[in-house]
């Protein structure tokens, strides 16, 4: 049959999904105000999803020191869990499968995105050029301003941000989900500290590839103690160079910590290829280095065709794709493959903020008969 490998089961930890097909994490800005709370239309647009073999959802805010982007979802408040318990609720439903990313952006932000308009934090003092972020000003209009010069992180102040993800990850599992995900990826906190452009650091955390990396590890570490190294994913995006990220030894970084997911016992490693960004493509002897360093799922994601994602996984580089726009416009993407049907084209207008236009309201196959 057309796409077996694609849409064939599979095991990510303890959890079975029915095909490879995972739906990448997609900013929407639509969460309900006030307090970035998840509502009732985007457990909708997630039910809607719940086809996916793993949903994977929006980066999401792990404290407001974490927030960069106005109406992006939130999981360190009361009202933002029990929002997550709702889209949680309404995926497993539909059978449906859910992870929960959990995001602290770190230099990309800006004081109006900040309680007390507190100063943005980062591994070094190093603003990033040619950053906007989506904020509501303090007139109360929405639009992107650029973002603020950063403060670096006291030593003493890790630990604390360690605990954040602590936080988020134990009210993600109170909420229901199946798994969480690091985003280590994308230019936000954790890839500035790992990247040797964002990182001018002295102490432990900064200079060899093992300090920069060392963050990150504790998260992981610390996330797995509260929810099971069975039960978590880590995204990474070596040679991403968004948000005036650079960094001279991303491949040697990415394979370092991939040992230690080994090490740790992660669930699964989700690759954010860096060609949509500028950033110089993966090679294909680096696949394979990442391939022979870790045992866990490896989820590939590219903006990959069906076809692409089924040859991807055929050569044993990847066990699963993520899609990210092909599922904002297909609630039924995998049905949609399964018969190779046509897809929807998304509308980019509607891709930030806004209500059910251009969310959950794209039609699936089943809606024309």
């Amino acid at each position: 049959m057309p796409l077996e490998k694609l849409l064939s089961p599979i095991s990510i930890g303890n959890l079975e999904l029915p095909n490879r097909v995972v739906m990448a994490p997609l900013t929407r800005n639509r969460a309900s105000q006030p307090g970035d709370v998840p509502s009732e239309m985007n457990a909708r647009y997630y039910a809607q999803r719940a086809g996916a073999g793993l949903i994977v959802s929006e980066a999401t805010h792990i404290s407001r020191q974490g927030q960069g982007y106005w109406a992006a979802p939130g999981i360190y408040s009361d009202a933002q869990e029990a929002g997550w318990k709702n889209v949680a609720g309404a995926v497993h439903a539909k059978q449906g499968r859910i992870a929960l990313q959990l995001w602290h952006v770190g230099r990309v932000s800006h004081r109006l995105a900040q309680a007390d308009s507190a100063q943005p934090v980062a591994p070094s003092a190093i603003r990033a050029e040619n950053t906007q972020v989506f904020v509501k000003n303090e007139d109360g209009t929405l639009g992107f301003v650029d973002v603020d010069e950063p403060r670096a992180l006291e030593t003493s102040e890790l630990s604390g941000i360690v605990l954040q993800y602590v936080d988020a990850t134990q009210r993600a599992k109170r909420a229901g989900f199946d798994m969480v995900e690091v985003h280590a990826a994308n230019g936000y906190l954790l890839q500035q500290f790992m990247s040797t452009h964002t990182n001018r650091r002295t102490d432990e955390y900064g200079g060899s590839v093992e300090n920069r990396v060392r963050l990150t590890v504790e998260v992981l570490e610390a996330v797995a103690g509260v929810i099971g190294a069975d039960r978590v994913g880590i995204r990474i995006s070596p040679n991403f160079v968004g948000f005036d990220l650079k960094d001279a030894e991303a491949e040697a970084s990415a394979i370092y910590l991939v040992k230690e997911l080994k090490r740790i016992g992660i669930a699964y490693l989700h690759i954010a290829e860096p060609d949509w960004a500028g950033g110089e493509p993966l090679s294909e002897n680096f696949r394979q280095t990442l391939r022979d360093a870790y045992d866990g799922v490896i989820i590939a994601c590219g903006e990959y065709t069906a076809e692409e994602a089924e040859a991807r996984i055929e050569c044993g580089e990847a066990d699963a794709v993520a899609f990210g726009r092909a599922f904002l416009a297909n609630p039924d993407l995998v049905e949609r493959f399964r018969r190779g049907a046509p897809l929807n084209e998304p509308d980019e207008a509607t891709f930030y903020g806004g209500g059910e236009e251009g969310y959950t309201d794209y039609p699936a196959l089943d809606d024309n008969e």
